[in-house]
């Protein structure tokens, strides 16, 4: 079982790596940012395995009721804004300030959860919410280069993905399981994404974009087309080490995994994207990421 586990989180922590250096690559390097289509595409594409590999017995999607798809559809809503948000941001931010800015998530779920719940907290839980909060405010008055547009979805990104969990942690959605929920999200993400190609432009400029590639024109659409279908794998494939890791760990133990993802995502983004890091930028990541460390250990204090 343990084996099992190191395993299940290896293969996360790899999934992770690849799913987000990839859509990095099609955002940033290709410049394909049109995220109607992009992440419509990875929803359509997710609907589609998730549904197979439910069918193979990889995962258990029941046929669950209507008033649990309703209940859940404000999540799925938040699921559509944080992955659009995030794709936007993405395109523009480092992948190492990207991840600063996603921590401050956690900041909205716990100030959300408390002032909602009223929920006591310890010294080092708020500790180390004000950290990652400090950090990430100064990491952005640091690097203006990088706003408005950039932060600005990185904000809309982080407060959807604080509420999405939430709204998941919520006793109601305990009527779908963490697949029928991800399986609902990517059919609610499908259906809003391709009715919004059109009004918001992504459609029409979508057209253009392998005229605007080199002279090497079939290879280079080829290859697009190619690293975009790629992303979209790579995204079903971190849904499902998802659903696998959080059914085989601890929350303690998924977050520590999704730590160290992270991690090893901004290590290795310095070196593959060619990122510059000042002093005072590399020193907010590392307090952030201090502060996500105090949290985790603050959480697990706490289930005991």
């Amino acid at each position: 079982m343990n084996l099992a586990r190191a395993s299940i989180g290896l293969v996360f922590c790899i999934v992770f790596v690849a799913s987000y250096f990839t859509n990095k690559y099609v955002l940033s390097v290709l410049k394909f940012t049109y995220p109607t289509l992009f992440q419509g595409w990875q929803t359509s594409i997710g609907t589609l395995l998730l549904w197979v590999t439910a069918k193979l017995g990889w995962v258990e999607i029941n046929d669950f009721p209507r008033s649990g798809a309703v209940t859940w559809l404000p999540g799925s809503v938040l699921f559509v804004g944080h992955i659009y948000a995030g794709s936007k941001a993405l395109s523009i931010l480092p992948i190492p300030v990207f991840f600063v800015l996603q921590n401050v998530s956690e900041v909205v779920f716990f100030l959300i959860v408390k002032l909602s719940q009223r929920e006591r907290s310890s010294w080092m839980k708020i500790f180390s919410e004000n950290v990652m909060l400090l950090s990430a405010v100064t990491l952005v008055l640091h690097n203006p280069e990088f706003g408005p547009i950039g932060y600005l979805w990185a904000i809309i990104h982080l407060f959807c993905v604080g509420a999405y969990r939430v709204i998941q942690r919520s006793s109601k959605s305990s009527q779908l399981s963490e697949a029928e929920q991800q399986f609902f999200n990517y059919v609610v993400g499908m259906l809003l994404l391709a009715s919004a190609a059109y009004p918001t432009g992504d459609l029409y400029s979508s057209l253009e974009f392998p005229l605007l590639m080199s002279h090497q024109f079939h290879s280079s659409v080829f290859a697009s087309v190619c690293d975009v279908l790629l992303g979209a794998l790579f995204g079903f494939s971190l849904t499902l080490a998802s659903v696998k890791l959080k059914s085989l760990l601890s929350l303690t133990h998924c977050a520590v995994c999704f730590f160290l993802a992270k991690i090893v995502a901004s290590a290795l983004s310095v070196l593959i994207f060619s990122v510059e890091l000042s002093s005072v930028t590399l020193f907010c990541i590392l307090i952030n990421h201090a502060g996500e460390v105090m949290s985790i250990n603050s959480d697990r204090i706490h289930m005991k």
